[in-house]
């Protein structure tokens, strides 16, 4: 059990991460995606920096068991969030905000799972 959490969460850590540098560094991909939901270009550094805590989240609870399930329950929230904001303007491009979400709660789970 383990090593499929440590395993987890070092995936999700990168995954969410390089997403944050993406959003950070104001890659034309987030503000393509922001254009298509209707959301202000202003929220991206505050959503790359929401992104980039859980990726430090996820990596300080394996040291500390409560931020690793902090932040992979923010995470959880954050992709709902934006599956939700996919869906609400008819966005059928699920894929990779699925992958994000399943990872995020798969880690919530290992993590729970693990440290009981």
């Amino acid at each position: 059990m383990f090593a499929a959490y440590v395993s987890v969460t070092l995936v999700a850590a990168v995954f969410t991460g390089s997403a944050a540098v993406f959003y950070l560094i104001g890659h034309d991909y987030p503000k393509a995606q922001a254009d298509m939901k209707g959301v202000p270009r202003s929220w991206l550094p505050w959503l790359g920096s929401a992104l980039a805590a859980g990726a430090a989240g996820l990596l300080a609870g394996l040291a500390v068991p409560l931020l690793g399930v902090l932040a992979a329950s923010g995470l959880v929230l954050y992709f709902l969030g934006a599956l939700t904001a996919h869906l609400r303007v008819g966005s059928r491009q699920l894929v990779g905000g699925v992958v994000f979400l399943a990872l995020a709660v798969a880690d919530l789970v290992l993590n729970l799972g693990y440290h009981g």
